[in-house]
């Protein structure tokens, strides 16, 4: 079915991602502060590396995704801006997720 752009896209679906947005950002908060400690742990050994900075953005990306899940949560049900809050948080998750998996990378591969 072809969705309508005038009314609210707001569906159980994305009210319910949201809230699993807003309960799994804080453990990828926790992942990006490992990844952080890790980095300062290896520096002494292998020099300095921009890995713990890109770490850092990354954790503050899943705490505005948090926060927008939270918020996405907390308006009106069934506006348009809860349905563009969700979808923001889902995109801005998505995105950090992927950038935290390069990272992660680029660090096991001494690339950065």
């Amino acid at each position: 079915m072809v969705q309508d752009f005038e009314t609210p896209a707001t569906t159980p679906g994305r009210i319910h991602l949201a809230d699993r947005i807003l309960s799994s950002a804080g453990g990828m908060v926790g992942a990006c502060a490992t990844l952080v400690g890790l980095v300062k742990l290896t520096e002494l050994r292998h020099g300095l590396s921009d890995v713990d900075e890109f770490a850092g953005a990354t954790a503050v990306a899943f705490v505005v995704s948090a926060l927008l899940a939270h918020v996405a949560l907390r308006v009106r049900k069934g506006s348009t801006l809860q349905s563009r809050l969700a979808v923001s948080a889902d995109v801005l998750f998505l995105v950090a997720m992927v950038a935290l998996a390069a990272i992660g990378v680029l660090f096991a591969y001494n690339l950065m």
